[in-house]
């Protein structure tokens, strides 16, 4: 089978981080465009600060993404947190969590493809919402792992324990 070129008419018309500055913009976040194809935006959860990170590639139309946490990982933990992250992503459904190799930052990554159609606030929105939600979700499992000295399958099953009713 033979690949079929991209055609000018596959391209994306609308760049998608203006979108995404409107929600910034809307919401009062922090943040930097430090060029046409680039966001950094910082947003404070209940855990800790995220760092989100745009890029977009209009030739290709996807738009990557990346949330990482206000906190290193030690060289020490980097293994059993890689495989906590195994076992999260497991049960993700977009996404996954990875580790900034260099700096041991952990942090949520996800990529649209949007070659062919133009972005729209729900696809943003909707993204954001499922990354915060995640990296609030398992904070608390990174932490047993890191601090804690949890081993990766007591701080996943940690994590996956709902609380119910009120205090």
């Amino acid at each position: 089978m033979k690949a079929s070129p991209i055609s000018v008419m596959d391209t994306v018309d609308s760049n998608p981080l203006d979108l995404v500055e409107d929600l910034v913009l809307a919401n009062s976040w922090a943040s930097d465009r430090p060029t046409e194809d680039e966001l950094a935006i910082e947003i404070a959860g209940a855990w800790c600060d995220y760092r989100l990170w745009f890029a977009w590639r209009a030739d290709g139309g996807v738009l990557h993404f990346s949330c990482s946490f206000d906190m290193r990982v030690p060289k020490d933990k980097r293994a059993e947190v890689y495989h906590l992250f195994g076992l999260v992503n497991e049960r993700m459904w977009i996404g996954h969590f990875d580790l900034w190799s260099e700096e041991g930052w952990p942090m949520f990554r996800h990529t649209l493809l949007m070659r062919g159609t133009d972005p729209s606030r729900k696809q943003v929105e909707d993204l954001l919402d499922a990354a915060l939600s995640e990296c609030e979700r398992y904070y608390p499992a990174m932490q047993y792992v890191i601090w804690g000295g949890k081993s990766a399958e007591e701080a996943m099953e940690a994590a996956l324990l709902d609380p119910v009713g009120e205090a």
